[in-house]
């Protein structure tokens, strides 16, 4: 018989030690793993949130003169276009400033004639502040524009629409709370 108290023996017996000590942690590490990814809710998502949600179509940047692809959503919520900046809220926006401001995380509301709506500016600035440079730049700004023929208020975000008949509809705001920030990236 062996003595316990031999190196070699109590090399074996730290070993063992070791090797139980690694399965115990990698099966705390599984257990954990499992227990709270199955309480996850839809919110970690980066594609869950408020409005109607459509298919990423990429954000891939068209040269001048490339054609446009057939967008899924009218206004287009992704896409590839060709980069064009929007240089202030409240004008006419074309497919590509919007797919542009998108990307980018802005948001953008749209509305049908050249003066936006009572109290959309308010809830725009609420969730921004008033657009500027640095808000452009920064991918936080909450762009107004119009678009002929768009009925109700139509709020766009990455992948993202909500139509609403008025400013004051809370979901407007909701929609732009949460959207604010997300562009293609995320």
């Amino acid at each position: 018989m062996t003595d316990p108290s031999a190196p070699g023996h109590r090399r074996l017996r730290r070993a063992g030690l070791a090797l139980a000590a690694v399965v115990l942690a990698a099966g705390a590490v599984v257990l954990s793993l499992t227990f709270f990814s199955s309480r996850d809710t839809p919110s970690v998502d980066p594609v869950a949130g408020p409005g109607e949600a459509f298919a990423d179509q990429g954000a891939r940047v068209l040269a001048p003169g490339e054609r446009h692809p057939v967008y899924d959503s009218a206004p287009p919520t992704s896409g590839p276009h060709v980069r064009r900046a929007v240089g202030r809220d409240g004008a006419s926006l074309s497919d590509d400033q919007i797919l542009t401001a998108l990307a980018a995380g802005h948001g953008v509301v749209l509305y049908a004639g050249p003066t936006p709506p009572a109290g959309l500016r308010g809830v725009a600035d609420g969730v921004a502040g008033p657009f500027s440079p640095a808000l452009a730049g920064a991918g936080q700004a909450v762009v107004l524009g119009w678009r002929p023929g768009t009925r109700g208020i139509v709020a766009l975000a990455w992948r993202h629409r909500l139509v609403v008949a008025r400013a004051d509809d809370p979901a407007l705001r909701s929609f732009a709370d949460f959207w604010l920030g997300r562009g293609s990236g995320g």
